[in-house]
């Protein structure tokens, strides 16, 4: 365990060291930005609209006293979703969909020697196959969490009043009551952290991949199980730190 550690702080060394021109990872961004970002769009969006959704229903089937007014139920919603349901949950999927792809693009790609081609070249493959992913995830995925925060109040929306569970009056006055700012700024401070997590993590296991087509699905499976364990710690950490007493 402590070498694997030592070989990832290693591997995040190398992203810096023989870097290619600005505007050869320019290119390489842009492309990666629109692969993270643009390619999960849709699924961010579906999730996050249902999870408001359920979230909803759900909070207004446990207020079960006449004395809590219903305004209250959008503000429960609106809490869930900037502080961990949007960041984390989506994280997770985040890791399960592009890590899974990161780590299994840059396994084949391993076990195929176009990466022993690069080095030969004198190119340094660490920091022109994945500094771009880095930054490309670090540049999309607080957008994507932004997204889903509005998606997920939206879809409490749609349930909440289409159901008659809450008035549309009472759940936006929900979402404006006793609003703390910093709330979004941890949420933004979160995806910053995950983006890096995910993309760094996928590329080390996928970039350390040997053997044949079996050892790139394994590397994927690890890819996202490490990285799914690495954002539950730091997600723990992050809350400890910014939000505890």
């Amino acid at each position: 365990m402590i070498r694997e550690f030592g070989q990832y702080f290693i591997f995040l060394g190398q992203l810096f060291v023989n870097r290619e021109r600005f505007k050869t990872y320019y290119k390489l961004v842009i492309d990666e930005c629109v692969t993270i970002g643009i390619g999960s769009l849709f699924l961010v969006a579906l999730v996050s609209t249902f999870m408001g959704a359920v979230t909803t229903v759900q909070t207004a089937f446990n207020m079960v006293s006449d004395f809590i007014p219903k305004y209250v139920i959008s503000q429960v919603v609106r809490e869930m979703i900037v502080l961990e349901l949007a960041p984390t949950i989506i994280a997770i999927i985040f890791a399960g969909k592009v890590g899974s792809a990161m780590a299994s693009g840059l396994g084949t790609m391993r076990i195929t020697e176009q990466i022993d081609a690069l080095e030969v070249m004198g190119i340094n493959s660490i920091s022109y196959l994945v500094l771009p992913k880095i930054v490309a995830s670090i540049m999309m995925y607080p957008l994507l969490v932004i997204v889903a925060g509005v998606c997920g109040m939206v879809g409490g929306y749609l349930a909440g009043t289409m159901t008659g569970i809450i008035t549309p009056d009472d759940y936006i006055y929900g979402l404006r009551s006793s609003y703390n700012p910093f709330t979004v700024t941890f949420a933004l401070i979160k995806s910053f952290v995950f983006a890096f997590l995910v993309s760094s993590i996928s590329s080390y296991k996928g970039y350390n991949t040997h053997g044949g087509a079996l050892e790139v699905g394994i590397s994927s499976t690890q890819a996202v199980t490490s990285s799914v364990i690495a954002l539950l710690i730091a997600d723990y950490l992050l809350a400890q730190l910014l939000l505890g007493a």
